[in-house]
């Protein structure tokens, strides 16, 4: 069994809790440790028993809450040595560092976790496959081309966390400047709404019972777009859709070994 929330989802802050038997872990933090706190209080979660930090990428969004977390609570930190050596000055120190190659697979606690490399604007991006006791999460955020070792690594997952992050008629109206506009369009940006749709038609099957569909920007999409597109999709399929919110955290889901049913967490 695997349990997990989106606490953030977003430019304001990203983080993923993920709790399984007696372990616990964080997958990017971008939140300040106050509201990191507030957001797993409301979800009756806390940081107590957490055994490691896990990060994509050197983007603030993604890590500018680690520094202060780590140090605290004396909690290791599991980066790529690139993405360690680019990490923003305000993280501060970081005494407990596990570096890993991107492409290696690595346990936290009763997690086992799959690395693979990701296509976006940073030093070495990478997303992550989770595993527990027959359960398969699959994440696949912050990158603007979908390969086919994506594919191939989220293929069979129970559990898909997508990002979907731009209508592409919106963002062409959008109040962004053009390098911007074009940054998130191109292959080492953002996947929009048509990227994600395309991605999620490949990946189906049976006992994919969890769609969450993440980073929607808030500029340049819509909740409802983003959800319109992927029951594009899903619409004959049994899996459950939810769309994440950048300030606030997603129910607490989970998924089970038998079939890897998806639930909210009672």
């Amino acid at each position: 069994m695997i349990e997990f929330s989106l606490l953030g989802s977003g430019s304001s802050g990203n983080a993923t809790i993920v709790r399984g038997g007696r372990s616990k872990l964080l997958i990017d933090n971008g939140l300040s440790l106050r509201q990191l706190q507030l957001r797993l209080t409301a979800l009756g979660e806390s940081l107590e028993g957490l055994e490691g930090i896990v990060i994509t990428h050197e983007h603030g969004d993604h890590v500018n809450g680690i520094g202060t977390l780590a140090r605290r609570f004396k909690v290791p930190v599991y980066l790529t040595a690139e993405t360690a050596a680019r990490l923003p000055e305000k993280v501060g120190p970081i005494p407990d560092q596990i570096h890993f190659e991107a492409g290696d697979a690595f346990s936290v606690g009763e997690f086992e976790l799959q690395s693979f490399s990701v296509e976006h604007d940073a030093a070495d991006p990478v997303s992550f496959i989770v595993e527990r006791d027959g359960c398969r999460l699959g994440m696949a955020t912050d990158l603007g081309h979908v390969t086919g070792l994506v594919r191939e690594r989220l293929s069979g997952s129970h559990a898909l966390v997508l990002e979907s992050n731009y209508c592409p008629e919106m963002i062409e109206r959008s109040s962004y400047p053009i390098e911007i506009v074009q940054r998130i369009k191109s292959k080492r940006g953002h996947l929009s709404n048509h990227d994600m749709n395309k991605l999620l038609k490949h990946l189906l099957h049976d006992d994919l019972q969890l769609v969450v569909a993440i980073h929607v920007s808030q500029e340049n999409n819509t909740e409802a777009k983003a959800r319109a597109m992927a029951m594009n999709v899903m619409r004959d399929h049994p899996a459950r859709l939810f769309v994440a919110a950048q300030d606030e955290p997603t129910p607490m889901f989970r998924i089970e070994a038998a079939r890897a049913k998806a639930r909210v967490a009672s």
